[in-house]
C-alpha cells in the first residue's frame, strides 16, 4: 500500500509518532511519502520505501498570513497523482485534517478516491481546536474523515464533549520502540551530570505553558533539599526564560542543567532516576512514556490521558495539578531507597512494553482497510 503521511515535522509527539509510524510501516513494506514544509526530525534515512515531499509556501507581501492550507492541499493532490498514493493518514486536526478534505475533494473531482484518516493528538482539539476561530472547520474535519483515531480514551471524550461529532473515534495509543532503549541501564555518563551520591531527575518538553515548568522547578527544589539532586531539563519553549530565572531566584542554577532541543533523548533518558511531568493538561504523555522504556519511574498530574499511561504506585506516581507537596512526597517515597527505586524502574519499563511499537501498529493497519473498505462501497 502506498501511504501518505501528513505531519508537523517538529520535536513535539505528534509528528515523532506519525515519524514513527510510517518508518514502522515501510519496513513492513509499505511505501511512506512523508508531505510537510521540513523534512521530520527523527526521519533520519530516506529510502525506495520512504520518501519526503516538502510543501513550499510562496512568500506574498498580499498575505499578512501566507495560505499554508491551501499549499498544503495543493502538494498533496499532486503527490497522489504522481506517486499514485492510496490513502492519507493525517496527524493533528488543524490544519491538516481540513488540507486533506480539500485535497480529497480536489481529488475526487478528477475521478480519484482515497481515503482520509485523521488521526487526534491533543492540543489541535483541547486548546486550538475548540477555539471559537477554528471550531467549526475542526468538527467538519473530523467529520468528513473516512477514519478518525485519538491516542487516549481522554481525548476521545474531550473530543466528543467539545464538538459535535458524528463519526466513530478508535482509540490507538500512543507508542515507542522498543528497540531503541537499551533492557540496561547505562550508568557510564552519571559522572558526568552529578556526584555519585546525587541522583538525577530529568523533565522533557515543549516548555509551554501547559506544561507548567515552575511546577518541575519548585518539586525539584524541594526534593534537592532532602536527597542531594540534579536536574536535566530538555526541550526548547517559551517558558524556559522564566524556568532558568526561577532556579536563579531559588540559588539553583547550578544544580539545574537545560539541553535545549535534542534527538539523543534517550541517552538522557538511560542515566536519570526519576522523571517529572507536572502539565496542566496531556492528551497521552508520550515523554512519561519513553521515561518508563529507559527504565525511568514518572512523578506526573492526572491530568487527560496520563492515568491511562502512568500507573501509581506502579511506574510512579500521580498527583492533582499543582500540587506540589504531594509531588515531592510520592518523589521521595521512589527516590528514598535504592531497592525502592530499583522495583519503581523495573516497573516502569514493563508498564512501557504494553505500548511497543510492534504491538500499536497493526491497529493502524486495521483502520487503513476500514477506511479503503469505506471508500470502495461509495
Amino acid at each position: 500500500m502506498v501511504v501518505g503521511i501528513v505531519c508537523y515535522p517538529t520535536f513535539g509527539g505528534s509528528g515523532v509518532v506519525a515519524t514513527e509510524l510510517g518508518i514502522e510501516l515501510s519496513k513492513k513494506g509499505y511505501e511512506i511519502h512523508f508531505i510537510t514544509y521540513n523534512q521530520p526530525v527523527k526521519l533520519e534515512l530516506l529510502s525506495n520505501k520512504v520518501h519526503y515531499h516538502e510543501v513550499m509556501v510562496p512568500d506574498y507581501p498580499l498575505f499578512h498570513y501566507q495560505p499554508y492550507e491551501l499549499a498544503l492541499s495543493t502538494k498533496v493532490v499532486d503527490m497522489v497523482k504522481k506517486h499514485k498514493i492510496e490513502l492519507l493518514h493525517v496527524h493533528y486536526a488543524i490544519p491538516h485534517a481540513y488540507a486533506a478534505f480539500m485535497a480529497k475533494n480536489m481529488l475526487k473531482s478528477e475521478g480519484v478516491n482515497i481515503p482520509v484518516v485523521t488521526t487526534l493528538h491533543g492540543t489541535d482539539i483541547t486548546l486550538v481546536g475548540s477555539h471559537p476561530s477554528y471550531k467549526a472547520a475542526v468538527e467538519f474535519s473530523i467529520n468528513h474523515s473516512d477514519a478518525v483515531t485519538a491516542v487516549s480514551e481522554s481525548l476521545k471524550n474531550d473530543t466528543e464533549e467539545l464538538f459535535n461529532i458524528n463519526t466513530d473515534i478508535s482509540v490507538i495509543p500512543n507508542f515507542i520502540n522498543l528497540e531503541k532503549y537499551p533492557v540496561s541501564k547505562d550508568d557510564n555518563n552519571r559522572g558526568i551530570i552529578a556526584k555519585s551520591d546525587e541522583k538525577i531527575i530529568c523533565h522533557i518538553s515543549n516548555f509551554r505553558k501547559v506544561k507548567r515548568i515552575d511546577d518541575v522547578v519548585k518539586t525539584f527544589y524541594e526534593i534537592n533539599k532532602e536527597i542531594p539532586s540534579k536536574l536535566m531539563m530538555v526541550g526548547e519553549g517559551p517558558e524556559k526564560e522564566n524556568a532558568e530565572n526561577l532556579c536563579k531566584k531559588l540559588k539553583i542554577e547550578d544544580k539545574v542543567y537545560f539541553f535545549g532541543n535534542t534527538t539523543d533523548t534517550n541517552n538522557i533518558l538511560s542515566f536519570s532516576d526519576l522523571f517529572l511531568l507536572t502539565s496542566s493538561t496531556e492528551s497521552f504523555g508520550l515523554a512519561a512514556l519513553e521515561a518508563m522504556a529507559s527504565y525511568v519511574p514518572v512523578i506526573s498530574t492526572n491530568a487527560g490521558g496520563l492515568p491511562e499511561v502512568n500507573i501509581t504506585g506502579v511506574s510512579g506516581y500521580m498527583s492533582n495539578v499543582g500540587d506540589i507537596d504531594d509531588m515531592v512526597k510520592n518523589s521521595l517515597e521512589i527516590l528514598s531507597d535504592d531497592k525502592t527505586n530499583n522495583k519503581f524502574k523495573e516497573n516502569a519499563r514493563k508498564q512501557a512494553e504494553n505500548y511497543d511499537i510492534h504491538k500499536i501498529v497493526p491497529f493502524y493497519e486495521s483502520i487503513y482497510i476500514l477506511a479503503l473498505n469505506k471508500v470502495s462501497k461509495k
